[in-house]
């Protein structure tokens, strides 16, 4: 049983980050909506939301990112960006990693979380995983945004998982798209948002969050048929990883 000073912690915690995600964006409201009008402007919304959004929740959150690369990112390429998906800072720590701009895919949900809501729906690729019509749209979108020269994020467990689980099973999205556009899959290793705000209330706090951005996956090798063998060699990339560091024990 937590003791009432650390509950209120935990809570006072909390409260803190939605503070920190807000406000911001109440600040800078002007200057996202007018980089959101069109889709041309879109790289100035990610620089904004990567260089001042992010930084000011995770520093703010005390929580400092230390990023080991395996491989670098190339100015002006594509890639499928992916990682486990464990936390709310998953994409805040996701835009401190990559300094290409990328576009979200991820749940329609989304969309109902006050004011943040407002601009994932005008800058990011919703999905209905229970509509196969809505499936479709997000191949449509994503392929069209890849030609623009931006980069795709995926979490490709397709959700949050259980507390309990080190790492769910992967969906095939994101692999089936990064072959049918022949860009290469990085994945990435997130150790701690979990510990440092998971979706337990009562738990959290600052530190450190380590990524490590493993070595990429070239796909213009490979048909749609192996998206399975891609799928499951990237996930044992990244399930790998959290084992031999103990996360989660």
């Amino acid at each position: 049983m937590l003791s009432i000073s650390k509950k209120i912690g935990h809570t006072l915690y909390r409260i803190w980050f939605y503070i920190l995600a807000v406000f911001p964006i109440l600040l800078m409201f002007p200057f996202l909506l007018l980089f959101t009008i069109s889709e041309k402007t879109y790289p100035q919304f990610f620089w904004m939301a990567r260089n001042i959004w992010a930084n000011f929740i995770l520093y703010g959150m005390g929580c400092f990112p230390v990023i080991r690369r395996e491989e670098r990112l190339k100015k002006g390429e594509s890639y499928m960006l992916i990682a486990n998906h464990t936390s709310m800072l998953d994409i805040m720590l996701m835009l401190r990693v990559s300094k290409n701009p990328f576009v979200f895919i991820g749940k329609k949900e989304l969309v109902n979380i006050p004011l943040f809501g407002f601009f994932y729906k005008r800058v990011c690729i919703m999905v209905d995983r229970d509509s196969s019509k809505s499936r479709t749209a997000v191949y449509r979108r994503a392929q069209k945004r890849l030609h623009q020269g931006l980069s795709i994020c995926i979490f490709p467990e397709g959700g949050v998982p259980d507390e309990h689980v080190l790492l769910d099973e992967f969906k095939d999205g994101a692999f089936k798209m990064a072959i049918a556009h022949s860009i290469p899959v990085v994945p990435m290793t997130f150790y701690d948002n979990k510990k440092r705000f998971s979706f337990t209330f009562y738990s959290g706090g600052p530190g450190r969050l380590r990524v490590k951005v493993h070595k990429f996956f070239a796909t213009d090798h490979l048909n749609e048929p192996d998206k399975g063998m891609l799928r499951e060699k990237v996930r044992n990339v990244i399930l790998k990883e959290l084992i031999d560091s103990g996360t989660g024990q």
